[in-house]
């Protein structure tokens, strides 16, 4: 809703459809994953974190709110622009402060009004006003990256997933109707740095509070990772296979926090009987999404953390078609 305008709604929903195609089809599949995207996510955060943790905090109390944000605010740099900040730079943190800032207040009450009900509250003085100048920062920093990008874009090796965006826009650029644009591909490529660092830092944060509280799912989670990863080497994407406990409590983490509980408006893209109510094409929709994640017959206790609502009985990961901790629909958001 702040992001894009009515009109480009078709070109933005085209955009994230190629976007989560990359990252279904590539990564959650198996099936000749990227290797820039395999060497950014296993590569890029560690050794920046750890030396910010040793430089600064050694045997001493700290809120990692801050760090947490930085580590998955790179990896989404590195996949999208191949861009690594360093985290005393003015600009990474300036980003961060529009991230946090505009997470913050689209938990308000005032902008879940604002964005089931924009054509009637935009012209009004509020919290939106600064959600959208933050958005706009954001959207001019992006645009400069792809700008830079598209000067430089060799379509037979693309770098990363704004060069692949760019790619498909260069294929299509003498077509009559052209899907992909470069405010499109801006927009697309704002919207999922914003949402994939902070779905992830907030997601990390509240596992680091719920660990806490659970010490034995912490040891049980510890022994798993000593068994499978070890000490002398660092995590990489083919130990999720190997991870079933680590799969389940990241799973369970975001359906227990029910982080995006009023999701965002989707809009009917058809004539659509549910339940045997006429849902309109061009219809505003609203997902609950806990109704879902707390569904006592989906998961047992659904009150009480359990990592065994996403395993069977062997002790092996069990997916669930209730598990909608972003959005619903064919353009969910790809950031697990």
């Amino acid at each position: 809703i702040l992001l894009k305008s009515k009109g480009n709604s078709n070109r933005f929903r085209h955009s994230l459809s190629f976007v989560n195609w990359q990252f279904s089809g590539h990564l959650l599949t198996g099936l000749g994953e990227p290797q820039w995207v395999t060497e950014q996510v296993e590569e890029s955060p560690h050794p920046h974190l750890l030396v910010a943790l040793t430089a600064c905090f050694v045997g001493q109390p700290f809120d990692p709110t801050f760090l947490i944000g930085c580590a998955p605010c790179n990896v989404i740099a590195d996949i999208l622009f191949r861009k690594h900040f360093d985290y005393n730079d003015e600009k990474f943190l300036r980003l961060m402060y529009l991230f946090n800032e505009n997470f913050h207040l689209l938990s308000t009450p005032w902008l879940q009004l604002y964005n089931n009900f924009p054509s009637f509250l935009h012209y009004l003085p509020g919290s939106h006003r600064k959600v959208i100048k933050n958005v706009a920062e954001v959207k001019e920093y992006v645009s400069e990256r792809v700008k830079e990008h598209h000067q430089s874009l060799d379509p037979n090796c693309p770098r990363d997933l704004t060069d692949c965006l760019l790619v498909e826009m260069e294929k299509e650029k003498h077509s009559a109707e052209r899907l992909y644009t470069m405010d499109g591909i801006t927009v697309t490529v704002a919207d999922l740095f914003f949402a994939g660092t902070e779905t992830t830092s907030t997601t990390l944060r509240y596992g680091l509070l719920i660990l806490m509280k659970y010490p034995e799912i912490e040891e049980k989670l510890h022994e798993e990772i000593d068994r499978v990863i070890g000490p002398s080497r660092i995590p990489a994407i083919k130990d999720r296979q190997e991870m079933p406990y680590m799969d389940a409590v990241v799973h369970e983490i975001q359906r227990f926090i029910t982080l995006v509980p009023s999701n965002l408006p989707h809009e009917a893209t058809r004539d659509t009987i549910f339940r045997g109510y006429l849902i309109p094409k061009g219809t505003v929709v609203v997902p609950t999404l806990d109704s879902v994640l707390y569904d006592n017959q989906e998961f047992p206790d659904p009150e009480k953390f359990k990592p065994e609502h996403f395993l069977n009985e062997n002790g092996k990961f069990k997916y669930s078609d209730y598990f909608k901790p972003f959005s619903t629909g064919s353009l969910c958001s790809p950031d697990l």
